[in-house]
């Protein structure tokens, strides 16, 4: 099982849009993914950042095992990884190469004047 990352518990992940610059460079190629990042706690984050540079070292991939809103099992490749300690304890933080045609995007609008004329 060292070539996934599954998430055992709890609900489905949230993929957040890549900001940072570096990590817009992982989506190069003939066929472009969306490159999404997720943060998961976990108790083991250094061992698992560690199995995904073992595998990228040896030029396989490594996949987040998870599942969706449907509770359907789905699989993506991790592009990037990192361990942090926050003040709720240690997170994993996932880059997520995603298929932009199988993923629905939300856009969260805070801007309540747009709310206001709609009326």
């Amino acid at each position: 099982m060292d070539d996934k990352i599954t998430i055992i518990e709890g609900p489905p992940p949230v993929f957040e849009p890549v900001q940072e610059e570096w990590a817009l460079g992982l989506s190069e190629g003939p066929h472009v993914p969306l490159t999404v990042l997720t943060r998961l706690r976990t108790f083991n984050g250094q061992a698992l950042v560690e199995r995904c540079y073992r595998r990228w070292k040896s030029n396989q991939p490594i996949h987040l095992l998870y599942r969706n809103d449907l509770g359907l099992e789905e699989q993506a490749p991790i592009v990037a990884a990192r361990s942090v300690d926050t003040s709720d304890g240690p997170v994993i933080m996932l880059w997520i190469s995603l298929d932009p045609q199988k993923v629905e995007i939300e856009y969260d609008s805070d801007d309540e004047e747009s709310d206001d004329e709609e009326l």
